[in-house]
This record gives C-alpha cells, structure tokens and sequence, in this order.
C-alpha cells in the first residue's frame, strides 16, 4: 500500500512540536523575578547636638551615594562638597551666632534636603552673692546638692562650742537651708546597736528626691532616717579596699560609689557589688548619662585616670602620669567629670576639656584658664551654655556657652571650695575658710540669677 507523504510527515511535524514545547516549559524551581526598580540617591539630614556656636548635623546616606558627591550649605553657603565613605556620618560645624535659625541643605544630585536648626542662646553672667561661715577651730563642708532654692543639703564637719562656751567634741555633720536660714544638723545611723555620727563627705539627691550621704561609706535612706551599709563588715570590700566617697546614681536601683585606692561599688537596690576598677589611684568624682558611668581620679606619685564603666566592663580612657602641659588633649591631674547631651567634660588643676565626639574618649579644650589660678576641684552645669567650676582661693568661673567669667567679689586666697551644685537659677559652692592660719570654718556661697 502507497503512503502519501502528507501523511508520514504529519505524526513527526507533532512530535517535534510536542518536544519544542516540552523544552520551552518553565522549570517547576523557577520564580518569577520582580521588575528591576532604581531608585534615586538621596539622603537624610538631622540634628545631632548644637550648642550656643556649634552644631553637629547627622547625614545619612540613602540607596546608593557612594560614588556620588553631596554638598551641605548652610544658609545657601557651602560648608561641605565632597565624598562620604560611611552611611552615617556626622559633620561638625562653629563660628556660629547664639540663639540664631539657619537652613541646612544636604544636595545629591538633584534631590535637595532641608532642616532648621537654632544655636542655644547665652545665658546671664549676673548672679548675686550671699556668703556663710559656720562653726569653729577645725570646722570644713565638703559637698553639696540642691533640691530646689529653699532645700539646699551641704555636708561636712562643723565643730560648735557647748552651751557653756568650751568646745564641743562631737561634730556636726550637715547643713540644712529651708530658704531663709541654715539649720546645723547632725545625722546619726546605727552601727552595731550605737548611734554614730560620723563627718559626711558627699551627698548625692536622686531626681525623685532621696538623699543619700557617704562617710566612706554609704547612707541609704529608709522611713526613720538613713541606713549605714558597712561594705567592709558584709563582705563586700576586703581591707584593702579604700573608703568610698563620691555618688552618682539614676534611682535607688542604680547607685555608685566611688573613693580611695581605686574603689568601685554598685548597688543595684538589693545587692551590693564591688566593681574592680583596674587602678589604685583615688578616685575623686563619678558622674553618667544613663548608658555610660564615668570616673575620675588623681593622687600624688600615682597615673591620673579617667575611666568608662559600660555594659559591666571598665575600659580606662586615660592613664597618665607624665604630666606635660598640652592645650588639645587632656593633661594634669583629672579632679571631675560631668556629662551634658553625650559629651564628657573633664576638669584637670588647669582645664577644662569637652570630648570631641560621643565617644567621650578626648578632647580639646574649650576653656583653658589663667596658669596661675592653679586648683579647679569641681565642673558641673545645667546645660552646655551654662557651666560653673571651682577650686582653690576662692575661684568660681561660669560659661555662658560663648565666654567666661570669674567672680573677683568672690576671690579669697584663704577660701579653697572643695565641691559646688548648680540647679536652674542657684548654684552653691561650699568648703572652708582659713583665719590666722590655724583655725577653719565651714564656707557655703550660694548665687542666685
């Protein structure tokens, strides 16, 4: 039988076509990949820190700029053209005006960014004086704190004569302002079932208002009065380990006390902890932003410190015992530390330094004082435009956020002032006063803005 071509070619011609459309099929893995979408550069601007003249404005780097220059104008002048290698980084501007609004723009290619930012104003210089003495012979005070202006707490040894004119033995150990007067106090705690009354070196006033004193070692406040905690006693310090003296806190959860032979406890409202410190130096202040505690101290013959306590470990910022004067890096002693919007200022016998970024390592010196008004013992402030320090003979300087000042009415070379608070409107230096070279009194001033 004859076979027509037409019909031998049709079953190939469907076979062909059956195996075109078996290799065209999708493999059951395979996914459906979206459209591919570029997006513009761009970027954002924010606001890091600003002071009365400086500002530190945060650019961050959206999609891809890496290879793309970005230009930053102030007020439509160009402060910044170039490359940023990190996705965030963080530019650092001066010779601004105080209490002045400017645009900042942040331009990558055609996409244009703006933000405000008004630099801090100045605050007053003008503050009225009223001086105190108290107490007699070997009379000092050597810290204080501020509550508000009529609940003032100093703390020191105030040595009164009896009701018969002879010199009482027993001294006081605190000083009260109710907003009209100083009221002498004595605050006893119990030790082994005796009431004691030992001299006070610190007092430290939480933000919800509990007051807690150290006599090198800690008061913790209870219904009836205040609770000594022996540290060497409960095991928590062993004999040589020093008195602790300086407080710092952010609740009764989270207190800190530091003092001599580079002594370092916690309390953690139920436990105490001894944190080692690393250095036998006596540490003199503590001081913290709520993520970050920092540490200082200085003694003679022995490195200065400044240490980080962060996340349960101590890192040491500084450890220095060549004592070269620089102008740029911190140098002398470190006598105290006070922390305001993530930066750390140090205060040495001569400087005071603000750390260069938040990492609060170093700084340079936004102020360096007269080299013969040797002595600071003291920095703290409300803000960064309005900072008070204190020291030897007298000397009380404050920082309106552009220039300082120092109060000549209150310049007394018999007059060292160990520590001082600063609260709104009021700050209180407290230390003691020398007569005739052999008897001291107890010295509190208090300014008022």
């Amino acid at each position: 039988m004859k076979i027509h071509k037409s019909i031998l070619l049709f079953p190939l011609v469907v076979a062909f076509l059956m195996l075109l459309n078996l290799g065209c099929k999708k493999s059951p893995t395979e996914i459906d990949k979206p459209p591919i979408i570029i997006t513009s550069p761009s970027l954002e601007l924010s606001v890091d820190d600003i002071s009365c003249t400086e500002a530190w404005i945060k650019v961050k780097k959206l999609n891809d700029t890496t290879f793309l220059p970005i230009s930053i104008k102030i007020n439509d002048e160009e402060f910044f053209h170039g490359f940023l290698a990190a996705a965030d980084t963080v530019l650092f501007v001066d010779s601004l005006t105080p209490n002045t609004t400017y645009m900042v723009k942040g331009i990558v290619l055609d996409t244009v960014k703006e933000i405000t930012i008004t630099t801090l104003p100045t605050t007053s210089h003008n503050f009225t004086w009223q001086t105190f003495t108290f107490g007699e012979r070997t009379s000092a005070l050597y810290d204080v704190a501020i509550i508000d202006e009529n609940n003032i707490w100093a703390v020191g040894e105030i040595y009164m004569n009896d009701s018969l004119g002879n010199p009482d033995p027993n001294a006081y150990n605190a000083m009260h302002w109710n907003g009209s007067k100083w009221e002498i106090k004595k605050i006893s705690v119990l030790y082994k079932d005796n009431l004691t009354v030992a001299p006070l070196e610190s007092v430290f006033i939480l933000p919800t208002g509990e007051i807690i004193f150290s006599s090198g070692l800690p008061y913790l406040p209870q219904a009836d009065g205040w609770k000594l905690y022996h540290l060497w006693d409960m095991g928590v310090l062993s004999q040589n380990d020093g008195r602790v003296t300086k407080i710092w806190g952010t609740s009764m959860n989270d207190l800190y006390f530091v003092g001599s032979k580079g002594t370092i406890v916690h309390y953690d409202g139920k436990n105490w902890k001894k944190i080692e410190s690393g250095t036998t130096t006596d540490l003199t202040d503590v001081y913290g932003d709520g993520d970050n505690v920092f540490i200082c101290g200085y003694k003679d013959f022995k490195p200065t410190v400044l240490l980080k306590y962060y996340n349960g470990v101590i890192t040491k910022l500084i450890e220095e015992d060549h004592f070269e004067y620089k102008t740029d890096f911190i140098s002398g002693w470190i006598k105290s530390i006070w922390v305001k919007k993530d930066k750390l200022f140090s205060l040495t016998f001569y400087d005071l330094y603000r750390s260069k970024t938040s990492t609060k390592g170093e700084g340079a010196a936004i102020w360096k004082g007269d080299i013969n008004s040797w002595g600071s013992n003291a920095v703290r402030g409300n803000d960064v435009n309005d900072i008070f320090t204190t020291g030897y003979n007298g000397l009380l300087w404050h920082f309106n956020g552009v220039s300082w000042k120092k109060y000549d009415e209150l310049v007394n070379t018999t007059d060292p002032f160990y520590s001082l608070s600063v609260k709104g409107n009021i700050v209180v230096a407290v230390g003691e006063r020398y007569l005739n070279g052999i008897d001291r009194y107890g010295l509190i001033v208090i300014g008022r803005r």
